[in-house]
């Protein structure tokens, strides 16, 4: 009962905030035939009730950044804008161009994610990548590595490109370059024998948790520090912690301009970000 009057009263905010925003502005262009879906996408944004990766949870507000970016908008849920270019989406991947995001939708986009990961399409093919050799890997510094855990090494030229990545946020991210925390490494290279003893002593190789085979084998995939719910760790799963880490400033440049370092991200995990380039022979030692 408790949970339908929130659900009553956060609809009624979404679709009063909506409608009072949609007479002007550039988001709010194609109002003559946009309008109902935009209040549409404005009620399940904060509504919904589904489990996309099988867990229950309320909402998309956690997904928003990905899908405004491979969608190419900054416009909220609620406007036209955001419904045409979803309806285009939709389109171009043979859904029904509603304009009205659901879990089918959604379904499609993060497929479109997880292809732009070589290691997922490596594990599509029963391959598990082998690590890199030895002399490819390079160590962090103390002030790169977060103080929840010690990580110590990544490929080489993957550690270039996530300092460079750093060095970017630090010059145009003011959260960032406040906070010397931010976009610290929790964990990078994972021997991979050892990963795999981990994971079967705590018992959570569920793909969601930890695998038996990672991508932090690779020497590629980083877990970056992008805040965290009090009471939560960096790397919690929970909707919760999820949702407020999609909400930092961090996370949302990561969103917008990993890409530029060739990293891209892993949608069920803000912090998990993964190089996508292969091994540039001029880091050799």
């Amino acid at each position: 009962m408790l949970r339908s009057l929130i659900a009553f009263l956060i609809l009624g905010l979404a679709l009063t905030a909506a409608g009072g925003a949609r007479a002007s502005g550039p988001c709010h262009a194609d109002t003559g035939d946009w309008n109902e879906q935009g209040l549409a996408n404005a009620a399940s944004f904060y509504t919904l009730e589904w489990a996309p990766f099988g867990a229950a949870e309320w909402g998309w507000e956690t997904y928003l950044p990905l899908i405004q970016q491979e969608i190419g908008t900054d416009c909220g849920p609620g406007t036209p804008i955001f419904a045409t270019r979803l309806a285009a989406f939709q389109q171009t991947y043979g859904l029904p161009s509603t304009g009205v995001f659901d879990a089918a939708t959604f379904q499609v986009f993060r497929g479109v994610w997880q292809e732009r990961r070589p290691f997922v399409m490596a594990r599509l093919r029963q391959e598990c990548p082998e690590p890199p050799p030895i002399n490819q890997l390079g160590y962090l510094v103390a002030s790169e590595e977060h103080a929840d855990r010690l990580t110590r090494l990544l490929r080489r030229d993957v550690l270039d490109a996530y300092r460079r990545l750093v060095a970017a946020a630090r010059a145009e991210v003011p959260e960032v370059a406040a906070d010397p925390e931010l976009l610290q490494i929790f964990s990078g290279f994972r021997d991979p024998e050892a990963d795999a003893a981990r994971c079967a002593q705590d018992r959570n190789c569920d793909g969601l948790h930890r695998a038996v085979c990672s991508p932090h084998r690779t020497g590629t995939a980083v877990d970056l520090y992008v805040g965290q719910l009090q009471g939560m760790g960096v790397d919690s799963t929970a909707a919760a912690s999820r949702q407020h880490m999609s909400r930092t400033a961090t996370y949302r440049w990561l969103v917008a301009n990993a890409g530029r370092f060739g990293f891209v991200p892993y949608v069920f995990e803000p912090w998990h970000w993964e190089y996508v380039k292969p091994w540039d022979d001029s880091f050799a030692p």
